[in-house]
């Protein structure tokens, strides 16, 4: 992937596109991820990076769909594994999880 598009979130909730100078849906936002375009989402008054909250929040709004694929039972355990398990761990068995399916 090359540089990350930079995405400004404004107090108003609303996303701004910096390349495309229009505000984008958080559809849009998943369109650009499937299209392998890396977002990079910041606040714009602090600058601060809310990328991982605006992510997550994608994620939430498939798995309200027909396309969910995370189980009660899945999510359940994510939640308990911040507490048992070592993070670095978690975090590489489901990226070679999701790779794998990717590449498959």
């Amino acid at each position: 992937m090359s540089e990350p598009r930079l995405i400004k979130k404004y107090p108003n909730r609303r996303l701004y596109d910096t390349e495309l100078s229009r505000y984008i849906t958080i559809e849009d936002v998943r369109a650009l991820i499937a299209a392998r375009i890396r977002p990079r989402v910041v606040e714009q008054r602090s600058g601060a990076d809310i990328t991982r909250s605006v992510l997550l929040q994608v994620v939430a709004e498939l798995e309200l769909g027909a396309a969910a694929r995370l189980s009660e039972a899945f999510l359940t355990g994510l939640i308990r594994s911040y507490e048992a398990a070592d993070a670095g761990r978690t975090a590489a068995a489901l990226e070679a999880c999701i790779n794998a399916q990717l590449s498959a």
